[in-house]
C-alpha cells in the first residue's frame, strides 16, 4: 500500500468536482487504503473556483495538501489547470486536466486574452510535471467530464493500488438510472477492458 499520495482537484462551480472527489475517495477506500479529504466550495454557485483535496495512505494525517506537494493535480478547466499546476503540483508529479474553458471575467470583458493550451504545457515542462490532457469530442453531456477524468485515471493507472473496478463501482454507488448507464458507457469506452 501507499505511504502517502496527494491528489489536488480544482475546477469551476458546476463542473462536478464534488462528485469526482467523492468517487475517488470511495474507490481509494474500496482498495483498502486510508483516505482523508476536504472540499472548499467558495463561490461554487457563481462559477467560482472549487477545490477538493484527497490524501491517501497511512502517512496522510491531515486532509490539507501543502503547496507544490501533490503527486496528482486534476483540473476540470483550462484556467484552473494552470492555477493548480503552479500552486500544488510536485516536481515529477502529473497534471491531468479536462480541456474545457469557462472564460474568466477578464476574458469576457476583453481586458485579458484567453489562455492557450501551450501555456499549460510550458508550465508543466518548466516544473518537471507530466501533462495529460483529456477531451472527448462528442461528449453527450458536459456533466460527464468528470467520468472522462476517472476513465483516464483507470486507463493510466494514475492512482496507486486503485483498480478500474474500484473506480467503476464508485460511480455505481453515486449515480443511478439513465445517468449511471450513460456514465458507465463512457467510462468503459475510455478506460479499456475490465480487469
Amino acid at each position: 500500500m501507499t505511504d502517502k499520495f496527494d491528489v489536488y482537484m480544482i475546477g469551476v462551480g458546476g463542473q462536478g468536482i464534488g462528485l469526482l472527489s467523492e468517487a475517488l475517495a470511495r474507490a481509494v477506500w474500496a482498495s483498502g487504503q486510508d483516505v482523508r479529504g476536504v472540499d472548499t466550495h467558495g463561490l461554487a454557485q457563481r462559477g467560482g473556483t472549487v477545490v477538493s483535496q484527497l490524501r491517501v495512505g497511512a502517512d496522510a494525517h491531515t486532509p490539507l495538501i501543502r503547496a507544490h506537494s501533490a503527486e496528482l493535480v486534476i483540473a476540470m478547466e483550462r484556467n484552473e489547470a494552470l492555477r493548480g499546476v503552479l500552486s500544488h503540483a510536485k516536481p515529477g508529479g502529473t497534471l491531468l486536466w479536462y480541456d474545457a474553458v469557462w472564460q474568466p471575467l477578464g476574458v469576457r470583458i476583453r481586458s485579458e486574452v484567453p489562455l492557450k493550451r501551450e501555456s499549460i504545457a510550458q508550465a508543466c515542462e518548466q516544473l518537471g510535471v507530466t501533462e495529460r490532457r483529456v477531451f472527448v469530442e462528442e461528449l453527450m453531456d458536459a456533466r460527464m467530464q468528470n467520468t472522462a477524468i476517472l476513465a483516464t485515471i483507470a486507463h493510466g493507472g494514475l492512482m496507486p493500488n486503485v483498480s478500474r473496478e474500484n473506480l467503476r463501482d464508485a460511480l455505481s454507488d453515486l449515480l443511478g438510472g439513465a445517468t449511471l448507464a450513460n456514465n458507465l458507457s463512457l467510462f468503459d469506452g475510455l478506460s479499456g477492458p475490465g480487469d
